[in-house]
């Protein structure tokens, strides 16, 4: 699992987002929250999302996928509005089959908030920013922490 980097938004300074850990990243220069936005398949997905200290934010996509294209930077968007809160965790379809049928992926891009290894919420389909921001929201008021 290759780490992400990303730049601080409190900073500036990059820092290497590991994409899977105990505790929430923070920033090795200010100590501020980070947002957590990782790639998974097949191999690590277990340990990255459904081991995650946070809830996460799942989004299975495809590279050829135009709602897929149009959703991922909103989803960005909200990881980085929610940083320590949230991991956002990119699953690409095409190299991951075998998520794809665990979790029935019937269209993309599917959205599913996984807390605790147990899926809290599932959406498919592109929506607006403020329907997913709803979305999501809501399903973390009922996540612990």
């Amino acid at each position: 699992m290759e780490p992400t980097l990303i730049a601080c938004p409190a900073c500036g300074k990059t820092n290497r987002i590991p994409a899977q850990a105990a505790g929430r990243p923070r920033c090795g220069n200010c100590r501020a929250g980070l947002p957590w936005i990782v790639n998974a398949g097949d191999a690590d997905f277990t340990a990255v999302a459904e081991q995650s200290p946070v809830p996460v934010l799942v989004d299975f996509w495809a590279a050829w996928c135009g709602p897929c294209r149009m959703v991922s930077p909103v989803l960005d968007r909200l990881a980085r509005e929610r940083p320590g809160r949230i991991k956002l965790v990119k699953v690409d379809v095409d190299r991951s089959p075998g998520l794809s049928g665990r979790f029935d992926v019937q269209a993309i891009p599917t959205l599913m908030v996984v807390v605790d290894g147990k899926v809290a919420a599932r959406q498919a389909g592109a929506a607006p920013a403020e329907v997913l921001r709803s979305w999501l929201d809501g399903a973390l008021s009922g996540a612990p922490g």
